[in-house]
């Protein structure tokens, strides 16, 4: 794994080499792809377009934040940011790295949530809009235009995660097909007929199942909060 860590901070130190202006645009998605947006802002305008789709991508979002918190248990995961002076490798050798505020997450890493979470999220709008273009044009071009950007914008996400430390390239990658299988598997599976009501006691599930568990494993001697 020492091997798998150091690429990845190389990865980081060619991007935070790269041009200036990218420094901005880097914190800017890294910002903007926080999963509580999806909770803030995708939800609230899926629900605007199309109220199936709203509730499918709540209650995808909803799952895939749950599932990210136990997955980071169980497979913990570095942080580029911690695991650069921990592991000795900033002793060693010289590492042309900078931190910024939102370099400095604690808890394990892996896999990604920011892309875990958002590509599992906003996959029910994609083919939404996929099936959208495709009544209304021929062209594969504007057929695939949807997913073409949410591929793209899934890759910016997994770099501007790498570039502020805070995964490493396998954590990202991992985010990013766990986030797609999730959103592929759920979506089919919306509640979409159900009252608000049903989404606040699942939500309220959710928390104490993950609480329980988290109280479970400390018990049998395994300290997740590392």
């Amino acid at each position: 794994m020492d091997s798998l860590h150091a690429a990845g901070i190389r990865l980081a130190e060619v991007l935070q080499a790269g041009p200036p202006w990218l420094e901005k645009f880097w914190i800017s998605v890294t910002s903007l792809a926080d999963p509580k947006c999806v909770f803030t802002v995708c939800f609230p305008l899926a629900y605007f377009l199309n109220r199936k789709v709203g509730v499918s991508v709540l209650w995808v979002g909803l799952l895939s934040e749950w599932l990210n918190v136990v997955l980071k248990w169980f497979l913990f995961g570095e942080r580029p940011f911690w695991w650069v002076h921990e592991s000795g490798l900033a002793r060693k050798q010289l590492v042309m790295l900078r931190q910024f505020p939102v370099s400095c997450e604690t808890g394990p890493g892996d896999p990604s949530g920011h892309c875990m979470i958002t590509g599992a999220a906003l996959w029910p709008l994609v083919t939404a809009l996929t099936t959208l273009a495709s009544r209304h044009s021929k062209s594969l071009v504007v057929k695939l235009s949807p997913f073409g950007a949410y591929i793209l914008l899934l890759l910016a996400v997994g770099l501007s995660r790498i570039f502020v430390l805070a995964h490493f390239p396998h954590q990202v990658v991992g985010g990013i097909l766990t986030g797609a299988a999730l959103g592929w598997g759920l979506q089919g599976h919306t509640p979409a007929t159900r009252s608000l009501g049903f989404f606040v006691a699942t939500g309220l599930a959710l928390l104490l199942s993950s609480l329980a568990l988290h109280s479970l494993v400390i018990a049998t001697g395994i300290d997740i909060d590392w």
